[in-house]
């Protein structure tokens, strides 16, 4: 198959020769039985999400592995890693492979299962981190997401312990003590709207710990979903010191603020503004933008966390935290990124795709567009603006909060290893 005019990273227009599921051959002119054409996108290495929710087992009313990875190719992604926080909890070798073999079944994009830190997420005792590494889904990224790994000996027993097979744990940086009934940022909006806060410190006193700890055991820590100007600075110290930690920002925090809780387009208190961590300040997303663009930030992570209908639509306190982000992340990262000029594609391609695909050790995944790589390839058209219409979404939840909003771009095509999964936007 040739894949014709298109542009890699931005560069110039070329045409891709695709071969049992390696790019063959880059040039202009090329020619062969079945064509695509490209229509002069970008051409991106298939987009890698390190910190993705499938729902899939327990909560299917609200995600599928088949749904979340349709969801998932829709948005560019060809690779996408399953968080461990379903029903039963993926702390076992045979639930993390039910996992996989769901995503090789439906193959809309790799599924790698995260496994989880402790039993349960409950914090007490470690889970079965060996066996899951040794298991057919190979698991190397573990995390207790949705809950902190708050008992700093656990924690330091979890990072010593993967470190025999070169394993990274994923901490969702939250101490419980401080948040305890947290709704929101801490600060100015919390208090006039009368909602207990969630401070920043309670995110970065965890990562602060856990970056010394990580530098005491020599093990690879990552840190999830980074919110704050504060955590940044931490970051940015540890790194100074040639520890190994790694850390994400998500779309959303990269363009929304916590105002939005109080001045929404349909009023205060929207429960589609609800997420942990919270919405912060227009300083920390500042701060955030330009930590991504430096690489302090190494990556960004959709955390896609999709909900029914009932639990986002109900009143504040008992709405569920999270949005649904797979579809719509790269159009944010143009907005946010992009088009303010403090990225480039080839930096976006980097924090999307390259970086992700090694934090995670995927080995087929996240390469640059060169002959003999895999034919992992995104084709997005940045000139489009379309208003996000979540009706139209391949995931089986809606809780966006673009949703009537006017972002820029669209994927036009993506392909897994040749393979087309979508086609002039629409899944294949």
């Amino acid at each position: 198959m040739i894949i014709k005019n298109v542009r890699i990273l931005g560069g110039e227009p070329v045409d891709i020769r695709v071969a049992d599921g390696l790019i063959a051959e880059i040039g202009p002119g090329l020619e062969g039985p079945e064509t695509v054409d490209g229509g002069g996108a970008i051409a991106l290495p298939g987009l890698v999400d390190l910190h993705t929710h499938l729902r899939e087992p327990g909560r299917e009313d609200a995600e599928t592995v088949q749904t979340g990875t349709q969801s998932a190719a829709r948005g560019g992604y060809t690779a996408v890693h399953a968080m461990a926080n379903t029903s039963p909890v993926a702390d076992t070798a045979g639930v993390v492979e039910q996992v996989w073999r769901l995503g090789r079944e439906f193959a809309h994009c790799d599924v790698h299962p995260v496994g989880a830190v402790t039993v349960g997420l409950e914090g007490k005792q470690l889970a079965e981190l060996g066996a899951m590494a040794d298991s057919a889904a190979r698991v190397r990224v573990f995390s207790d997401d949705g809950k902190c790994v708050d008992d700093a000996v656990l924690m330091r027993r979890a990072l010593e312990y993967v470190k025999a097979f070169d394993g990274v744990i994923a901490q969702h940086a939250q101490e419980p003590r401080l948040t305890a009934e947290a709704q929101m940022n801490e600060g100015v909006v919390s208090g006039r709207l009368g909602l207990t806060g969630w401070p920043a410190v309670a995110e970065e006193a965890i990562i602060a710990r856990d970056c010394l700890l990580a530098a005491h055991v020599g093990s690879r820590l990552h840190i999830c979903h980074v919110s704050t100007a504060g955590s940044v600075e931490i970051i940015r110290w540890a790194k100074s010191k040639g520890w190994n930690v790694t850390c994400e920002v998500t779309p959303h925090h990269l363009l929304l603020t916590d105002d939005l809780v109080e001045e929404s387009p349909v009023g205060a208190y929207n429960p589609i503004y609800k997420v942990n961590p919270p919405l912060r300040t227009r300083a920390d997303v500042e701060a955030l933008r330009a930590a991504l663009a430096d690489g302090t930030i190494d990556i960004v992570a959709t955390d896609h966390a999709p909900h029914p209908v009932e639990d986002k639509e109900t009143e504040w306190s008992a709405a569920a935290m999270g949005m649904v982000g797979l579809e719509t992340a790269l159009s944010v990262v143009q907005e946010a990124m992009v088009e303010t000029g403090l990225l480039g594609w080839a930096g976006v391609a980097q924090r999307m795709s390259v970086v992700p695909a090694r934090i995670g050790r995927l080995g087929g995944q996240g390469q640059p567009l060169e002959v003999g790589a895999p034919a992992n390839i995104t084709l997005y058209d940045p000139s489009v603006r379309t208003e996000v219409d979540p009706s139209a979404f391949a995931s089986k939840s809606r809780n966006t909060p673009y949703e009537g909003m006017t972002l820029p771009g669209r994927v036009v095509a993506t392909f897994l290893r040749g393979r087309a999964t979508v086609l002039e936007g629409k899944l294949v």
